[in-house]
């Protein structure tokens, strides 16, 4: 703990405290948390931010989709809208939120896409309207008690694990560690391809010190995809990384919670020229626009793109912008989890706490 963080520690156990107690009135049922009979997925984190939660919801959706009809239910952080809303081929990410918007975009004929702040209410709306959904997909609601999911997967970042970490202010946790103990699942996300059996062996005992004794502990890295063009419109095809170069000069702009392993990933693939950033779940507008395109063609030659990342791609992407990015070549990067050992069992954990009404 540096110094910054000794002073603030103060206050830190004051709102550990705080949470602490508002979590025993859930525990106690002074508080009260709906169970739904139906199967209810929570993945979440003890963390603000950058855990990698919208891959690991889209995992489970292509895990789930062929077996079961999935629904994904968000906050929607950052929109403009309030309540319940079912997404459709008129949502944005100013009405549904960036991360939503990315679920249906990609996976609209695979599941339901919705979002609703009142988790509680929101699901009987989803099961009013959609009767058949039998697996409702939680994003981001850990601490969201006012519904006990039938499985909680709790997330934590490789660099930045939970039982490192301390509660606000002077640490990144939005409640104490020991709140680790409503997971059934603790995924270790980001982690590097070459993380070995000896070291995931010593992050799987100190986070099983926080959990119940049964508790299954995973390791999941990020693979990236081949970059796709921003505008179908383009007279751009998409780039193959094994066909990556250090001769493209990258402008590279993104909106996200931890940006380091992205720049990372491009530099090593690209020759990164520099990085325009906005702050986690970024609105932009015109004059964000006017900015990024200036900053791209104070490098552009032939072999200069403009990147950004599948997160982001869902509003650059947006055809009010279309007119300023004509002629630009803009890619956006996608990416997917991928398990670094036993993947076979989380997918089989998954599936027999799946439980189907077959009368």
């Amino acid at each position: 703990m540096n110094a910054t963080q000794a002073l603030l520690y103060p206050f830190t156990l004051l709102y550990g405290s705080i949470t602490d107690f508002r979590n025993h009135l859930y525990n106690i049922g002074h508080r009260p948390s709906v169970k739904f009979d139906t199967n209810v997925i929570n993945v979440g984190n003890l963390t603000v931010g950058g855990t990698g939660k919208t891959p690991h919801v889209e995992y489970l959706i292509r895990l789930l989709n062929a077996h079961f009809q999935v629904a994904t239910l968000s906050r929607g952080y950052g929109r403009k809208t309030k309540g319940f809303i079912l997404a459709n081929e008129q949502a944005t990410a100013e009405t549904i939120g960036d991360e939503p918007l990315q679920f249906y975009k990609k996976y609209k004929d695979k599941c339901l896409v919705s979002v609703g702040e009142e988790r509680a209410l929101a699901i009987p709306y989803i099961l009013t309207e959609h009767p058949e959904v039998q697996v409702i997909l939680l994003d981001d609601a850990y601490q969201h008690r006012a519904v006990t999911p039938s499985f909680n997967i709790l997330l934590t970042d490789y660099h930045r694990l939970f039982y490192e970490d301390h509660p606000f202010p002077s640490g990144r946790l939005r409640e104490r560690r020991r709140g680790a103990k409503r997971a059934q699942v603790v995924i270790v996300t980001k982690c590097p391809d070459d993380l070995s059996d000896t070291a995931q062996k010593g992050i799987e005992q100190k986070i099983r010190a926080y959990c119940d004794t049964n508790v299954e502990v995973f390791f999941t890295g990020i693979r990236y995809q081949d970059l796709q063009p921003v505008f179908d419109a383009g007279d751009f095809s998409p780039i193959a990384l094994s066909e990556a170069s250090k001769s493209t000069k990258v402008t590279l702009v993104s909106g996200i919670a931890q940006p380091h392993l992205l720049e990372k990933f491009v530099a090593e693939k690209f020759s990164l020229i520099n990085h325009v950033r906005f702050r986690d779940h970024k609105n932009y507008t015109l004059e964000d626009i006017q900015r990024v395109k200036n900053e791209f063609m104070s490098v552009n030659d032939n072999e200069s793109i403009l990147l950004t990342t599948e997160k982001d791609f869902v509003k650059l992407g947006n055809a009010a912008f279309a007119e300023l990015f004509k002629e630009i070549p803009f890619y956006y990067l996608p990416i997917e989890v991928y398990f670094l050992n036993r993947q076979a069992a989380f997918d089989q954990l998954i599936k027999d706490n799946i439980t189907v009404d077959k009368s």
